[in-house]
């Protein structure tokens, strides 16, 4: 459940205080939540936590000098788990924050618990901006609270399995309508060919609210069939992307299919760590996300079949909706913000200290570290690409999953080749390298079609001050109209309600802005 504004107010009102004590009591640089000299962070999770004492972690520390005392929390629970630390005396000295335009962060952050880097990193060659649209987006209202983990502009995709696909022979999909045919194809023609009804289309996971303008299936599909991303112009007028036919027509074109079985039954409640798990254990058939989920599907489909996994994934990219129309869903340019906390880094020295550090992190040294590992321990570099090793070693195995699940979270630079980086890459493969280039291709392509939000660099003080009741409202409302415990007229109610509570205000407000900057 999310944290209550009030709670929110109070939890700043707190933090305003320690920061104003802590301020008075001096500290070291980097001395942490601890209280052993080690720099604290917390960082999302996607699957085992690490060990401390892993290799990685001890690379980690050795290459920026600094002792590290991470909290590792799953991607489910990020959002309560940071509204819950922002809203205490506890914050870590680094954080990742995943909504840095959400409620809980921005009164934080406008209350002084977090460094303004606005005007800080340009001396940094690692951490400086690399894009100025970027920056802007990933602004506070105005202001960079954080270093951006940069990210392609473009890398939606659908992922499906390839040995289902040739059995059946069935092309890849490309418009909703084909893939809602190989959605059904995959739930009641036995691609497995076991014998059994087992099988289904579309693995759909839990996600954290909100959902709107993200990389998530909800969120593509939308814009698939012609809605706003996250907000867009109508008749002049700026509308959020549930208040458009286009996002009914998507719904109901999930609840079609989520009525018919094609969907995993517990798409409300999969943890997004074991979003991989019905793909692998060939249960479900279609993953919507971005591309480069190819690199881990493709690593753990090697674990089981070592000679065949090249043959089990395929790959596409946005899909047209059913009149031929094409609405691609791009990204922001970045995936959150890693944020340094005002708590214990009180000086400009402490904070100079600690940017140094994640600088040494974002160098190529550090990319190359948190987003392929150990070189010669479990990658080496060949004709330019990371290529794996050793992957039968149980260390090994342990390092890679650090390394795909953990630590590539705490990286700001991109792991799929942002600005040429193709050693932040994984293919150990033909058939790997050959998915690299697709999907360079396929974000070309896509690129041309993006939908973008006029509306993603700004700020509403109603949602502010209100998101944290607003942004589950049509949120949850949608998960219910696609179980079926609500109608679609209680749906477009619950949508009325968004805008009763404050999201009448939220619209004007946004909209003068976007006017007033001639988006």
């Amino acid at each position: 459940m999310s944290t209550s504004p009030r709670r929110l107010l109070a939890g700043v009102l707190t933090l305003t205080a320690a920061l104003l004590a802590a301020a008075c009591s001096g500290g070291g640089a980097g001395e942490g939540q601890g209280g052993n000299g080690a720099l604290t962070m917390m960082v999302p999770l996607f699957g085992t936590a690490p060990n401390p004492s892993g290799e990685i972690q001890q690379a980690v520390e050795k290459l920026t000098g600094k002792k590290l005392q991470i909290t590792w929390v799953p991607n489910a629970d990020y959002p309560d788990k940071t509204n819950v630390t922002l809203a205490s005396d506890k914050i870590p000295d680094v954080m990742v924050i995943q909504d840095n335009k959400g409620p809980s962060f921005v009164k934080a952050a406008e209350a002084g618990a977090f460094w303004d880097l606005t005007d800080k990193l340009d001396k940094y060659p690692n951490l400086k901006p690399r894009n100025e649209q970027v920056r802007l987006n990933s602004s506070t209202n105005g202001k960079n609270y954080g270093i951006y983990r940069i990210r392609p502009l473009l890398r939606s995709a659908v992922l499906l399995r390839k040995d289902w696909l040739d059995k059946l022979g069935l092309e890849l999909p490309k418009t909703t309508d084909d893939l809602y045919n190989v959605a059904k194809a995959f739930t009641e023609k036995d691609p497995d060919g076991n014998g059994k009804k087992d099988t289904y289309g579309l693995i759909i996971p839990k996600w954290p609210t909100p959902i709107f303008n993200s990389s998530n299936p909800f969120n593509a599909i939308d814009v698939w069939f012609g809605a706003p991303n996250g907000y867009g112009m109508r008749d002049g007028k700026l509308v959020p992307e549930f208040d458009t036919p286009e996002f009914m027509e998507a719904n109901r074109y999930m609840k079609k299919m989520v009525d018919e079985g094609l969907v995993n039954r517990d798409f409300a409640t999969l943890d997004t760590a074991k979003w991989n798990d019905p793909f692998v254990q060939g249960k479900g058939g279609i993953i919507i996300d971005v591309n480069v989920r190819a690199t881990q599907l493709y690593s753990l489909l090697k674990e089981q079949d070592p000679d065949g996994y090249a043959k089990k994934l395929a790959m596409t990219g946005n899909l047209s909706r059913p009149d031929g129309k094409k609405f691609s869903l791009p990204f922001t340019g970045f995936n959150g913000i890693v944020t340094i906390s005002k708590q214990n880094i009180r000086t400009e020295a402490q904070l100079d200290d600690v940017l140094k550090a994640l600088d040494k992190l974002a160098s190529k040294e550090g990319a190359r570290l948190v987003n392929n590992g150990i070189e010669g321990r479990n990658y080496k570099v060949e004709d330019g690409y990371a290529v794996r090793i050793n992957e039968n070693d149980p260390a090994v195995k342990t390092i890679n999953n650090d390394v795909d699940y953990a630590f590539i979270q705490l990286g700001t630079t991109s792991s799929v080749g942002v600005a040429g980086d193709a050693y932040e890459l994984r293919p150990a493969s033909e058939a790997e390298r050959e998915n690299l280039k697709l999907r360079k291709e396929l974000e070309e392509l896509d690129l041309q079609t993006a939908v973008h939000d006029p509306a993603l660099p700004y700020i509403s003080p109603t949602l502010t001050a209100k998101g944290a009741t607003l942004h589950p409202i049509v949120t949850d409302a949608r998960v219910k109209y696609l179980a079926g415990e609500i109608t679609e007229e209680q749906l477009k109610a619950e949508i009325k309600r968004w805008y009763d509570s404050g999201g009448t205000q939220v619209v004007t407000e946004l909209g003068a802005l976007v006017a007033k900057a001639g988006n």
